[in-house]
Formats: C-alpha cells, sequence, structure tokens
C-alpha cells in the first residue's frame, strides 16, 4: 500500500463537481462517513454555466440525497412554458405550457451549475463531508481490502470505497487503466453564455431553429435559464472554427440571432467537438472504486444527459456502497455497474441520435428534414416530429433506474 496517512473513511470521493457533491449527499443520507478530494481550490474559478438543466428525476434524488434540495434548485431556477422551432426562419411548431401548479412537482429547473454546485456544497458541509481542496490524485492503491488514495500535496488518504467523479480527464479513471470507446462529433459547436437584460428581458422560450437565414443556414439553439441565455450555434465540417468561436467572432454572428444588445453582454464561449463514449467498466476488478458521470461517460448535450445521468450514477454508486459495506458479497456494486453502463450506452445512443440529426450528413435524413418542414408548413402535425429530434429519443427500458 501506499505510505500511511490519516485514519481510514468509509468512502472517499474524488471531485466536487455535481456528481461528486450528490455521492457525498448520498453517502451521508445513510449515516456514511465520506471524505471529498477535489484537485482545485475552494475558491476555483468556475467560468460559465456549464449545465443547465436539471430534470424532475434529478430533482427526486437529490430530495432524497437532502430533504428539500431539489425544491431548493427549483425555487432558484426558471422553467420556460413556451418552445418553439423554426425552419429557416419560419415558425414551425410552438407549444405553451400551462402555468406551473405550485401543488405538483416542477418537471424540470434551468439554473447555471455554478448556483447548483453551491447549493450541494452548503447541504455537503451542513451534513458533515469532509472536504479536501487542493489536492489532485496522483496515484491509487486498491486491494481487496480498500484503496489507498495519494494526493499531489504528499497525502495519502484510506478508504474501503472509491466513487470517482472528478469528470472527462479524470486521473482515477487513468491510474486504474480504464479506457472510453466511442466516437466524435465532425462538427463543432460554438456555446456561448449571455447574460440578461433585466430592464428589458427576452421572452422566457426555448427557441430551435433549423438552417437560421441571418447565419447562412447553420443551426442555433436559444436556452433560458435564471440570469441568463445559452445561445449554441453548430459549425459546418469546413468552417474555420475562429470565424465563429472568441468575442470577436462571437460578435460577429450574435446580433443576427438575438437582440444587438447582446454582443456587449457576453459572459462566455465556448467551442466543441462533441465526444461520445463510454468507459469499458465502471468498476475496478476489486470492486472498490465506482466511476460516476463524465469519469466514465460524456455525451453530446442533446436532451441534458450529461450532469442529469451523472447525478444517477452517484446515487447508484452510493447506495451499491451502502449495501457493500453491510454485506460485501451482496452483488450491488457488481449490478451498479451493469445498470449504470447500461444507461451510459442509452444514453450515448439517444445523443448520437439527436446529432447525427443535426448533421444530417446523408442524404436520407436531409429529404425527411425538408419533407417535415414542408408539411409542417403546410398545417399538418411534423412540426412536433422536428421538435422532438434534436433532443433524442426519451429514455427507455433499462437506460437508468431513474430515467437518466
Amino acid at each position: 500500500m501506499l505510505s500511511t496517512g490519516e485514519s481510514a473513511a468509509a468512502a472517499i470521493v474524488v471531485g466536487a463537481g455535481p456528481v461528486g457533491l450528490t455521492a457525498a449527499l448520498a453517502l451521508r443520507s445513510q449515516g456514511i462517513p465520506v471524505r471529498v478530494v477535489e484537485a482545485e481550490p475552494a475558491d476555483r474559478a468556475r467560468p460559465g454555466s456549464r449545465a443547465i438543466f436539471v430534470h424532475r428525476a434529478s430533482l427526486d434524488l437529490l430530495d432524497a440525497a437532502s430533504p428539500g434540495l431539489g425544491e431548493l434548485l427549483v425555487g432558484n431556477g426558471i422553467r420556460w412554458q413556451t418552445k418553439r422551432t423554426c425552419w429557416r426562419g419560419r415558425e414551425v411548431f410552438s407549444r405553451t405550457y400551462p402555468p406551473p401548479d405550485p401543488t405538483r412537482p416542477a418537471p424540470f429547473t434551468s439554473l447555471p451549475q455554478t448556483q447548483i454546485e453551491q447549493h450541494m456544497l452548503e447541504r455537503c458541509k451542513a451534513a458533515g463531508v469532509e472536504f479536501h481542496w487542493d489536492s489532485p490524485v496522483t496515484a491509487l492503491d486498491v486491494t481487496a481490502d480498500g484503496v489507498a488514495v495519494g494526493t499531489g500535496n504528499g497525502d495519502t488518504r484510506h478508504a474501503g470505497y472509491v466513487i470517482a467523479a472528478d469528470g472527462a480527464n479524470s486521473a482515477v479513471r487513468e491510474l486504474l487503466g480504464i479506457d472510453m470507446q466511442g466516437s466524435r462529433s465532425d462538427n463543432s459547436f460554438v456555446i456561448v453564455d449571455i447574460a440578461e437584460d433585466p430592464d428589458d428581458p427576452l421572452p422566457v422560450e426555448r427557441v430551435f431553429h433549423y438552417e437560421h437565414p441571418a447565419v447562412d443556414g447553420r443551426h442555433v439553439l436559444l436556452v433560458p435559464f435564471a440570469g441568463g441565455w445559452r445561445v449554441d450555434l453548430q459549425c459546418r465540417r469546413d468552417d474555420d472554427l475562429g470565424a465563429f468561436a472568441g468575442i470577436d467572432g462571437v460578435r460577429r454572428w450574435l446580433p443576427r440571432v438575438v437582440d444587438e444588445r447582446y454582443a456587449e453582454r457576453i459572459s462566455w464561449v465556448s467551442s466543441y467537438r462533441f465526444l461520445q463514449v463510454v468507459a469499458d467498466s465502471f468498476i475496478d476488478e476489486h470492486r472498490r472504486v465506482l466511476l460516476a458521470g463524465e469519469a466514465a461517460h460524456l455525451f453530446a448535450p442533446f436532451g441534458a444527459r450529461g450532469m442529469n445521468s451523472g447525478i444517477a450514477d452517484a446515487d447508484a454508486a452510493a447506495r451499491a456502497i451502502g449495501a457493500g459495506i453491510d454485506d460485501p458479497a451482496t452483488g450491488q456494486l457488481e449490478e451498479f455497474a451493469r445498470t449504470r453502463r447500461q444507461a451510459a450506452k442509452y444514453n450515448r445512443d439517444a445523443a448520437g441520435a439527436a446529432l447525427a440529426h443535426m448533421q444530417a450528413h446523408g442524404p436520407v435524413l436531409q429529404g425527411k428534414r425538408r419533407l417535415a418542414a414542408a408539411a409542417a408548413l403546410a398545417g399538418a402535425r411534423a412540426g412536433a416530429w422536428l421538435d422532438r429530434s434534436p433532443y433524442g429519443p426519451r429514455a427507455g427500458p433499462g437506460s437508468t433506474g431513474s430515467k437518466y
């Protein structure tokens, strides 16, 4: 084993993002002592809104781990009542839902990930979770009896179990030698956050544009969240990304798709070619280290499957560890690895279907989209298909124990 450090904990969670914080709360809800080890400092900068959409299933899991947390997020987030889809500048679908019923659970909420994390961190501290900041994981020694976690500051921490929630570049996954399999999107996407103008706010509506005429036929998605807007632009495969990304690039095209005053309200810009990958295993050979969230899978963001599936992973991992502490032969750890990997593969494929629809490289899908748009403009119900398809199919049997 690595050199001895402080006394062992029942569980260590690596990573203090929403997945790691969910895992910590779910462990504490079972009375399990837990330490969170985070590579970055406590006052780390978290640029951009990142994940902005929390599904009802996730809110329920968070409420179970920390009563009232889901509704706290709902109270600080927003829910849009109207969604619209346009084809080359003309509306082909719209739906407005009735005002929220305060006596019924909200179906979702939308707020920046930074705010989600802050609420979760406060709940973790109140629940007695122990945090170790500025502690990147650099070594891992796993045996049938437990795990020793070495960090860059020279400390070694011991635990019966570890949940790796340390993101896409997971140090834990790399140290375990677990590979990820999948593909990457052909097109780049530019992701922009803009702050809302409180004196003259935009209508709170989700709007998707197929082939927006103001940006030479590129797709554009506008999504509101508490305090701002997410604007996604899909570039073409042969685009010069520099002409669209970066503050200067965004300021050239953004005023064409939202009011020009928002060109001076940009708070974050990033660009991606989305990975669609799943880890070969969600658990190590000794059944002591469990992978969750982006340490275990990466999806295109359509359908908001990333953070939401990570929350489900974290909850399932915590419950499996609780069962393993009570009875190491229970089989729940293996069941976690099997069912959550199955869910990840479903979500990867669902996000991939949405990505394929968005990119529409083949003539068949291109033709299907054009026919649906023509039918919708003529009054048929084909617009509903155009509205649904950029988000992929809904979760099906076996995709996850809690929808995502």
